[in-house]
């Protein structure tokens, strides 16, 4: 693999560590600590590895750094971010894993399924469904009969992550030049 795969999973590794770390704490700025925490903001990046990767190395590499990615980050998690101790942390890591794992893969079918549209539709589709998935999954895993009130942290979370799936449309069409289509 090469080193810029190497690198690609490395960091899709550090966005998952740092989304589960950061899911922990609720956003208590405007009365938004029911509705949102900090992981929302930094989770989307992961689809704009994977769907560069899709877009330059094509479906099968994608999956590759989707996979190193899921072993570095879940490896991450229960090194650095895991209370054993605590129940909800090791319910994070599991809807983590499992969250990660199924939305990036289903990101990759849907990405490769319409990578011959406009340059947006792809990564917006894909990033949206995958957002989905993984939202609903890793916060239903995590926290479902916790006391928690996930779903309405699982909205507020799957809000942000549209907007900056949006957002990440800025980098995706900058960085086409450097990761040119297989």
């Amino acid at each position: 693999m090469s080193k810029l795969l190497l690198f690609l999973s490395f960091i899709m590794g550090v966005i998952v560590l740092a989304s589960n770390y950061l899911v922990q704490f609720p956003v208590n700025f405007y009365g938004l600590n029911e509705v949102l925490t900090y992981g929302a903001f930094s989770y989307p990046i992961a689809f704009l590895i994977t769907d560069l990767a899709n877009r330059s190395y094509g479906k099968l590499i994608a999956r590759k750094i989707v996979y190193f990615g899921f072993a570095l980050g879940i490896s991450f998690t229960f090194i650095f971010s895991t209370n054993f101790a605590d129940l909800i942390s090791i319910r994070i890591a599991i809807g983590s894993g499992t969250a990660f794992l199924i939305a990036q893969l289903i990101d990759v079918q849907i990405f490769d399924n319409l990578r011959k549209r406009d340059w947006f539709i792809a990564p917006l589709t894909s990033s949206i469904i995958g957002s989905s998935i993984d939202t609903f999954l890793f916060f239903s895993i995590s926290f479902y009969k916790t006391g928690v009130p996930w779903i309405t942290l699982a909205l507020g979370d799957l809000a942000v992550k549209l907007f900056v799936a949006l957002l990440m449309l800025i980098p995706f069409r900058m960085l086409l030049k450097t990761f040119k289509p297989v």
